[in-house]
C-alpha cells in the first residue's frame, strides 16, 4: 500500500513510516502544495495511492 499524505501532514512522517509503507510520499515532495482536493484525489487515484488527510472536508 502506498499512502499520499496531504499537505496538512508533516513530510517527516513519510520517514517514520518507510519500513512499513516505503513508497509512500507527501504531497509537497510531488510539488502539488498548491493542488486542489480534487487534483490531489485524482492523482492519488492514477497512481496507487491512499489519501491520509485531517481535513474533514476532503472529497
Amino acid at each position: 500500500m502506498k499512502l499520499l499524505l496531504d499537505q496538512n501532514l508533516s513530510h517527516r512522517i513519510v520517514q517514520s513510516l518507510a519500513k512499513v509503507y516505503p513508497e509512500s510520499m507527501q504531497v509537497s515532495a510531488l510539488h502539488m502544495s498548491n493542488a486542489t482536493d480534487q487534483e490531489i484525489w485524482d492523482y492519488a487515484q492514477q497512481n496507487g495511492y491512499v489519501i491520509v488527510t485531517l481535513d474533514a472536508d476532503f472529497p
